[in-house]
């Protein structure tokens, strides 16, 4: 008998369980609870006495601001209520769990002219008031709120809060929006009608002017009740389409940038599947697909279909149509354009161009995700939060609290201030970034969260103005020059020099021409800043905003990287300059056995991705030139990893003692022929040479031959285990090296993101945590397979989708690939899955034990053995990963929410000393590079049980008395890799291996944490004897005594932990 077992697609059942969790469950109590809500609210309002007489004194503030001319009317009480949105057709999406209540507003309250002037909306107002104040005197209701609908001010709603709650409907409320069903004659509220008198005044003039967005206000009220009704009956009974509207909720509310005023929302999808169900969409919809292929079908019409650019129209049998002309009209009005089928209203007149044309490229990238990642990209369509701080190359925050030209001509004409001032920053913006700016997306929402609509509209400024700026490419964005129009085309030059003002000037080219011109000076390594100036020159110019009313979030993590004032990034010409004449020398020697054949740069200096790569010392050269130094000149001076190669020959020796024996005599032979030659200083050890010429330190060390012979194997191989360790350490180091230097060529803000992400590390005390090179491939992952984003463009937002990799990966069930050269065949990908599997097979045993914890997979590396086999543990991953967590979401608010304050950026580098359980704080002066050191670290708690004075053997600078000695005797005196801190926790580890985990940074830090090892280690069988426990301060004492000279203080924080 065979199987019926049907294997589920990865994805179907992803969705499958995404669904369980986020639909609501219409259970007999939820129901009830639901109903008794709505018939509470609706008795409360039937007790409202007929005929009151209502004035602006309910809400003075928002008809003062609203502008309306004539308000009054006696109340009546609506003659319709009716449940609609989500909850009607049984698509709500936990967690926003709320009901919309819809009340019709009887026509007895209105006049037949009150589509004039704003009078409909003081009267819609007005209504709501009475009905609030009922609401409130009612025992049933915990609460009223004022909120707005669609975040347009002068279209108040009321969200309502029951006394009693329910488990199953946490944060509940009940919304309700009026309706105005057959008010007004819809023929006095056409495109081209101006129904807004003070529109019409220009500069004391009467001039008429249409109201197409103030008439779809009115229109959208008259036409709420048939448009849910329409909504509601499509989705009646069709599982399907329900659950396909679930998960398009879920994922527009992951990308905030499109579920905003001006783009989208629930009843706007709902509609748009409503349409495509019937057959003015095509019946692109029907009732044999399932929920992933309606939910396609959505995302696919949104982001590639022609028919936007004509407008839809629902079209229902014996409903005429909208004629040719109105639909030009139409089209020539709003950028998009979805009619009901009444023909009259459009549904999204709200939505601008900028935000429709991020909505249809959000659908487009959406859909190759689901065509190009892991299971169907699930991840990447429902998991990931695409927000504005993640997906932005450059963000803005303008703070326009108290700025009256923002609504200088009235709050709301035919449409309202804050949109009109949307408008204005993106085509200033537009302009002023022409090519270098892919995307640029402006939201204000200017809804307070603590609105009281009686007072009107002057808190709506609190929150504030927000841009988002995608780039185009590095070349354009990076640009120092913008060429202007040509010096003989005089209208355009008038129209480039008011725009740019003083800072336009007319420039001849290499090519002859003659045109108007706009510099941006600046340093190589601030070139990432060019976008920050020109926005910051515009808007200050065209609408004299201050810098402190300004946020512009490009450079307030560069501190990190700095020595001094100055990015030591900017001396990598120097040190690119040096290694070429170095192997060229290289190259060019003929007295040694075997020539020098092929040099290739290892240090990660070479690649930027170092984050303080070494600037020229003056003492480094081939000769010293007699000249006075600097005041601060270093002691120690880092050196440089090359990695050479010799010609073949079949004269080696087969063993590895004797192969590694023979390489020492290469290097001294090189060293000798570098020093007769050119005069370059070389130092010889075992294993390496140094050479010190033009500034630099340069570590040679040569590559075997029989290594070559492996460069088509990777490590793992049986060939490979042959290998000597050190020839396998430098193939993987050249492999890396090369791979991540063409990455670095591709995309040129690889290199800073890896800097800042490297320092983020190193400043929580990871350092002996996770590898450089494995910092390295995870912001290569970033680049390489960037969806749902593009690839980064920006220092910060690489930095924050960094972290949030970290944070958010799934590290024990998901290898993390890393294809650099895009050549991964699908035998390594499974070699690579067979690899993972075997790593994860102790994992039912014991969760801690895995072994690669973070399994990183390369061409050269399948096994992830390089950089992660022994660390991170189980455990330093999920501290690392809870420490990036928090930085990812104190980064995030920091964009989205807070003020100029340069110390909070800090934070995101100052780690938290107590959560160790004891701290070692260094003398500070006898740190190899003091200028490294970002924050002094100081202790307010624990006990301090041991403390010293510094060494006198040692300085990180030249004394005095050193500066009067010769220059060749002060070069003597230089250290090549000489770290104090490093050797240090070195002696530590090996004293204390079994009770101590030493926690450190490696780039400048001057605390060392400590927890304790002893109580992490697995049971002791009955015959194992205990060894004698130390005291836990007898043992920090003979820390303190390791450390003599290079130890300030010992604290003792927290006992150790017993754990089972």
């Amino acid at each position: 008998m065979e199987s019926s077992t049907v294997i589920m697609d990865p994805m179907d059942l992803k969705m499958t369980e995404l669904l369980k969790e986020v639909q609501l469950d219409y259970s007999p109590t939820v129901t009830r609870f639901v109903d008794e809500t709505v018939s509470a609210i609706r008795e409360a309002i039937d007790k409202i006495p007929e005929d009151v007489k209502v004035s602006a004194d309910a809400a003075p503030g928002f008809i003062r601001d609203i502008g309306a001319d004539k308000y009054e009317f006696t109340f009546k009480k609506p003659t319709f209520f009716e449940i609609s949105g989500s909850y009607s057709t049984r698509s709500i999406a936990k967690p926003n769990v709320n009901v919309d209540l819809l009340i019709r507003m009887p026509k007895e309250c209105f006049h037949e002219k009150d589509y004039l002037n704003h009078r409909y909306h003081a009267k819609r107002c007005l209504y709501l008031c009475i009905i609030k104040n009922q609401l409130i005197s009612s025992s049933q209701f915990r609460k009223v709120e004022w909120s707005t609908f669609q975040n347009e001010a002068r279209k108040p709603v009321l969200i309502v809060y029951p006394v009693q709650e329910l488990v199953e409907l946490p944060g509940f409320f009940v919304r309700i929006t009026p309706t105005a069903t057959s008010l007004f004659n819809v023929s006095k509220l056409n495109l081209s009608r101006n129904n807004v008198r003070a529109l019409n005044e220009v500069e004391g003039q009467y001039v008429p002017r249409a109201a197409p967005k103030y008439n779809n206000s009115i229109l959208e009220d008259m036409f709420l009740e048939d448009n849910s009704e329409f909504v509601t009956k499509t989705f009646l009974g069709w599982k399907e389409l329900g659950e396909a509207l679930i998960l398009l909720k879920i994922w527009a509310r992951h990308r905030s940038t499109i579920y905003v005023h001006d783009c989208l929302n629930g009843f706007l999808i709902s509609f748009i599947m409503s349409y495509l169900a019937t057959e003015s969409g095509g019946n692109r919809i029907n009732r044999s697909m399932k929920a992933r292929q309606i939910f396609r079908v959505t995302l696919d019409f949104i982001a590639i279909s022609k028919l936007w650019e004509k407008g839809l129209l629902l079209q229902p049998q014996g409903r005429p149509s909208m004629s040719k002309e109105e639909r030009s009209q139409c089209l020539q009005l709003f950028p998009v354009v979805l009619c009901d089928s009444s023909a009259h209203f459009n549904l999204t007149f709200r939505v601008t161009r900028s935000g429709f044309l991020e909505l249809r490229d959000e659908a487009a990238v959406t859909l190759n995700c689901m065509d190009k990642c892991r299971d169907g990209g699930f991840e990447e369509v429902f998991m990931t939060k695409v927000d504005l701080p993640a997906k932005y190359d450059y963000c803005i925050r303008l703070n326009l609290k108290g700025r009256s030209e923002v609504y200088a001509s009235g709050f709301c004409l035919d449409d309202e201030c804050w949109r009109i001032y949307e408008g204005k920053v993106h085509s200033l913006l537009e302009q002023g970034l022409n090519d270098r700016a892919k995307v640029i997306r402006v939201t204000w929402r200017s809804t307070p969260p603590d609105w009281t609509m009686e007072e009107g509209f002057s808190k709506f400024d609190s929150e504030p103005l927000v841009v988002g700026i995608l780039v185009s490419c590095s070349e354009k964005s990076f640009r120092v020059v913008d060429v202007g129009p040509h010096a003989e085309n005089k209208e355009e030059v008038l129209k480039f020099r008011r725009f740019w003002g003083e800072k336009a000037e007319l420039r001849r080219f290499k090519d002859g021409t003659i045109a108007e011109s706009i510099v941006w000076e600046c340093e190589q390594w601030e070139r990432h800043l060019i976008i920050k100036r020109i926005t910051e020159f515009v808007l200050t110019r065209h609408l004299s905003l201050s810098n402190e009313n300004m946020v512009h979030f490009a450079d307030q993590l560069d501190f990190s990287l700095l020595h001094g004032v100055r990015d030591p990034i900017s001396s990598s010409g120097s040190l690119l300059a040096a290694y070429e004449a170095l192997a060229k020398c290289l190259r060019a020697l003929d007295d040694i056995p075997l020539r020098v054949s092929s040099v290739q740069p290892l240090d990660s200096a070479f690649r930027f991705t170092c984050v303080f790569p070494p600037e020229p010392h003056p003492l480094a050269n081939e000769r010293v030139v007699a000249k006075k130094l600097p005041k601060l000149t270093s002691t120690c001076i880092q050196p440089l990893e090359v990695m050479i190669q010799l010609e073949g020959s079949g004269n080696w020796p087969m063993d590895d003692v004797a192969i590694e024996k023979t390489k020492s005599a290469f290097l001294l032979k090189i060293g000798e022929s570098l020093q007769s030659k050119w005069d370059m200083t070389c130092i010889a050890t075992e294993d390496e040479l140094d050479v010190l010429t033009s500034g630099y330190a340069f570590r040679l060390r040569i590559l075997h031959e029989r290594g070559l012979s492996l460069l088509r194997n990777q490590v793992g191989n049986d060939k490979m285990k042959h290998v000597s360790s050190m020839d396998k350490e430098l193939f993987i180091h050249g492999q890396h090296s090369s791979m991540i230097n063409g990455l670095q060529g591709r995309y040129p803000t690889y290199g800073p993101v890896v800097r800042l992400a490297k320092r983020w590390v190193a400043s929580h005390l990871f350092s002996a945590v996770l590898a450089a090179e494995a910092i390295e491939l995870l912001v290569a992952y970033l680049f390489l397979k960037p969806l749902p984003f593009n690839a980064p463009s920006s220092r910060l937002t690489g930095f924050l989708r960094f972290l949030r990799l970290l944070s958010d990966y799934d590290w024990t069930f998901s290898p993390l690939v890393v294809d650099i050269n895009c050549d991964m065949s699908l035998k390594d990908e499974k070699e690579i899955s067979e690899n993972f599997m075997l790593s994860r097979k102790s994992y039912e045993k014991k969760a801690e034990n895995l072994e690669p914890a973070m399994f990183l997979a390369t061409a050269y590396d399948k096994a992830s053995e390089a950089w992660t086999k022994c660390s991170p543990n189980t455990f330093e991953l999920k501290r690392m990963m809870a420490y990036a967590r928090s930085s990812a979401h104190f980064l995030t608010n920091l964009v989205l929410h807070d003020q100029i304050n340069s110390h909070r950026w800090e934070c995101l580098f100052r780690t938290p000393l107590n959560n160790y359980n004891a701290i070692i704080l260094l003398q500070r002066d006898r740190l190899p590079y003091p200028q490294r050191l970002l924050f002094p670290s100081d202790m307010e708690q624990g006990r301090c049980v041991a403390q010293g004075n510094a060494s006198k053997h040692f300085h990180p600078y030249m004394l005095p008395g050193d500066m009067h000695q010769s220059l060749v005797e002060m070069k003597n005196k230089l250290m090549v890799n000489f770290d104090p801190v490093r050797c240090f926790v070195e002696d530590m580890k090996r004293e204390f291996s079994d009770s101590l985990k030493v926690w450190y940074d490696s780039l400048g830090g001057d605390a060392i944490g400590l927890t304790w090892e002893r109580q992490c280690s697995k049971k002791r069988g009955r015959e194992e004897v205990e060894p004698e426990e130390q005291d836990p301060v007898d043992m920090l004492k003979d820390v303190g005594k390791v450390g003599k000279g290079f130890v300030r203080r010992v604290y003792y924080l927290k006992a150790p932990k017993l754990r089972s």
